[in-house]
């Protein structure tokens, strides 16, 4: 008899399985790294994605996959390693998501003849465990310098990482900057006490570095111009208070007799904002910030006395301000004792393109430090913001774990001969498997001689040949993207915080063996109504009014 068919889910559910499941899979992780791996190395293409009404022009991989709309549920891996990369790292992200899709494209030949995908997984495990303690190995520390030789040191691997990045042709200009934003911050390295402020106008070389902080000129009332614009050695005086005329909030009524009395009530109202102003100027201070507004009288009445105040300045400025100058923000004006005033070297107001400044320089605590950009088109200075970043982070990993390794692709190509050795001595499958799982590592520096329009195959050989026949010395060679040939990396200072290879390539391999352990993909439909919102819930609506629902597929 005929077998009735289980319906098990709902009409409209997409189920794919097995072997072609886990195939189609793995091309669509090849389409993402397809759109970034054009971006790696010194020689790699920007791109410009245009959504709705902005344009990103970027050459860094999290970003890229970021501003891309992924829909398909295993591409959406790759944008998670290239996120984590950023998080962990902070550079490094198009090469995560280039070797993970290698790793992937390793194993679909032996997916498609039927090896079982744990198998697979497996090896990669081993296979990542060996190179990730081999590369710990490798590495080479550089903490026991004296001050000027890590700064030397810092700046280079500053310079690696803009190699790369639209800003490549002005990193002798930024790497420095970069590398002492990043020195004159504490022990904790805190992120957010490095400002970066974009001014358009000007060109790169325009940018500088302020050692202490730097913000745009607050919304100012009458009165404001007469202050003065430049002070030596001011004290800082930081406020949470609105110094303005208040009104009563509450709807009060107060009955008087006499006419007289109501002067008395609005004199209090005067007496207690000239109480607050008076008390400030008492304190000394000579420039007055505070997050509330400050009203046109109180600015006419600093302006009288000489001193400088800013209104609503937003609330990380404040508490950079407070960082470097020392000093606390003050709720109540009624105890202004010295310890809570900060100081600074030097304080004025810069006119920086058609923005004008606040600058305090030459900070007593001088924990954080603002870096201007400067630059023509708003698109180049937000990616120019996205490379010193990156660049900033690099610093901090090469600060903090003092380790690196080359870069260039001579530790991939390393990691490749040894793990190609180490497979020769293993027993069945998992030879054939880490076998391929150290020939995907080749793919770095075959894509960056690519990018660079060199011929890869060419220089793959001589680097493979170096690798093996030169030892030691030949350990620390990779792509000479300058002379079109290899070099020692580590001679050309081309280095990487050893943190940025450790974490991609244990993220590059856990997406691998993520993606090779899905074997069905189960879409509900259901979903998919939520997500298309307004139109999924008419639809819905509409079902079983005599209207046939359309399937959106």
């Amino acid at each position: 008899g005929m077998q009735p068919q289980v319906v098990l889910l709902r009409e409209g559910a997409d189920t794919s399985q097995g072997k072609p499941q886990l195939v189609s899979n793995i091309n669509a992780v090849a389409a993402v790294a397809d759109i970034v791996r054009t971006t790696l190395g010194p020689r790699g293409m920007d791109k410009l994605i245009h959504t709705d009404n902005k344009v990103v022009v970027s050459n860094d991989g999290a970003t890229i996959v970021k501003t891309l709309d992924i829909i398909h549920p295993a591409a959406q891996t790759m944008v998670d390693i290239a996120k984590s990369q950023d998080n962990e790292a902070g550079d490094g992200t198009t090469s995560v998501v280039v070797l993970a899709n290698e790793f992937l494209k390793e194993a679909k030949q032996y997916v498609e003849e039927g090896v079982h995908p744990q198998i697979i997984i497996k090896s990669y495990r081993e296979a990542s465990r060996l190179a990730i303690e081999k590369l710990k190995e490798w590495s080479i520390d550089i903490s026991r310098q004296d001050e000027k030789e890590k700064r030397d040191l810092l700046i280079r691997c500053a310079a690696t990482s803009l190699n790369s990045k639209l800003i490549s042709h002005q990193k002798d200009f930024f790497a420095p900057i970069v590398v002492d934003a990043v020195l004159s911050l504490d022990e904790d390295l805190p992120l957010d006490m490095i400002g970066i402020k974009k001014v358009p106008g000007g060109t790169l070389e325009d940018s500088f570095l302020v050692k202490g902080v730097a913000f745009k000129k607050t919304f100012s009332y009458a009165g404001f111009e007469q202050q003065p614009k430049i002070f030596d050695h001011p004290k800082v005086c930081m406020l949470n208070v609105e110094l303005e005329l208040k009104s009563e909030k509450e709807n009060a009524e107060i009955r008087l007799t006499d006419p007289e009395q109501y002067q008395s009530i609005v004199d209090a109202e005067w007496n207690i904002i000239y109480e607050k102003l008076d008390k400030i100027v008492k304190s000394g201070a000579k420039v007055v910030l505070s997050r509330l507004a400050i009203g046109d009288l109180a600015t006419q009445y600093f302006a009288d006395r000489n001193i400088f105040c800013a209104g609503r300045v937003p609330d990380e400025d404040m508490r950079r301000v407070v960082k470097a100058c020392g000093g606390a923000v003050q709720t109540s004006i009624h105890n202004l004792s010295p310890d809570v005033i900060g100081s600074c070297g030097k304080f004025e107001e810069v006119q920086i393109g058609d923005e004008r400044y606040n600058i305090f320089s030459d900070c007593p605590e001088g924990k954080t430090t603002t870096i201007v950009l400067r630059g023509g088109a708003e698109q180049f200075i937000a990616e120019t913001e996205r490379s010193i970043h990156d660049s900033v982070m690099i610093v901090r990993r090469a600060l903090k774990n003092s380790k690196i390794v080359p870069g260039g692709g001579a530790i991939e190509m390393e990691l490749s001969k040894f793990l190609r050795m180490h497979a020769r001595q293993i027993y069945g499958k998992a030879q054939l498997v880490i076998n391929s799982y150290a020939k995907a590592f080749e793919v770095i520096p075959r894509q960056l001689s690519d990018n660079a329009g060199f011929d890869s195959t060419d220089i793959l050989n001589r680097l493979r040949q170096k690798h093996v026949a030169a030892g030691e010395q030949g350990r620390w060679f990779g792509v000479d993207v300058d002379n079109d040939g290899i070099c020692d990396c580590y001679e050309k200072f081309v280095w990487e915080p050893l943190q940025v290879k450790l974490s991609a390539i244990g993220a590059a391999t856990e997406a691998a063996c993520l993606i090779l352990s899905v074997d069905e993909t189960i879409k509900n439909p259901q979903a998919e109504e939520q997500g298309g919102g307004g139109r999924g819930g008419g639809g819905r609506r509409m079902r079983g009014r005599g209207r046939p629902m359309p399937r959106r597929r």
